[in-house]
């Protein structure tokens, strides 16, 4: 378990490498690169993405690369974050109740605790969900449940969600998670093994509709958990 320690303001700020003046730097590119929501935006400049990671590779917190999170897992690379939000925001400002399927870190949480009235979100590894939480917690991030399960069979006591985000690829969409979906609401998922897409499912009142997206690279999505 990663010992957090007390956080200062000047930590969470950061400096040099870590600054907002790098973190900047960042969001202008996410920009160049097509990320329109300034809301999206805002929050990818003021989460400290820093903190989610091992104190050995802070200084590569705003590169816009995945990086190790530990148990073969990674964060995702900022600007696959800031799509993967900006898709499921669409052209709402705000959400009622969001499934995030595959906790990591908590830095998806995070971002997704200030855009959501209330978060849920599974892990299927115990320790990566107990770190992510203690950090959550100490940062002030009080709106979101937290359940180490399976993710393929959703959270169902909460449902209907206005949106649900997967960060791993199953081969197939798992059909427990649209079921789960609010009129309205949109799935965020990668899919497949070898190749995969970045797919949005969208429940309307007389089914779904699927679109596709961009070529991604996650890590598999698991039955079970550890």
């Amino acid at each position: 378990m990663k010992d957090f320690g007390e956080i200062s303001e000047q930590r969470i700020q950061g400096i040099g490498r870590t600054s907002k003046r790098t973190r900047q730097r960042l969001v202008d590119r996410l920009r160049r690169e097509g990320i329109g929501s300034e809301k999206v935006l805002e929050l990818m400049l003021n989460t400290p993405r820093h903190l989610f990671i091992s104190e050995g590779l802070e200084h590569k917190a705003y590169d816009n690369t995945p990086l190790p999170i530990g148990n073969d897992q990674t964060i995702s690379q900022p600007y696959i974050v800031a799509m993967m939000t900006e898709l499921l925001l669409s052209e709402r400002e705000y959400l009622g109740k969001v499934l995030e399927i595959g906790t990591g870190c908590g830095y998806q949480s995070a971002i997704l605790s200030k855009l959501a009235k209330q978060v849920y979100s599974i892990e299927r590894i115990r320790e990566l969900q107990f770190d992510a939480r203690r950090l959550l917690t100490q940062l002030g991030y009080r709106n979101i449940k937290y359940m180490n399960g399976d993710g393929f069979q959703g959270w169902t006591t909460y449902q209907p969600y206005d949106g649900i985000i997967v960060t791993a690829a199953p081969s197939e969409i798992p059909q427990s998670l649209i079921k789960q979906l609010a009129i309205g609401g949109r799935l965020v998922i990668p899919v497949g093994n070898a190749e995969q897409t970045l797919r949005v499912v969208t429940r309307t009142r007389t089914g779904f509709r699927e679109n596709t997206h961009v070529a991604v690279r996650f890590v598999p999505m698991l039955q079970g958990r550890a």
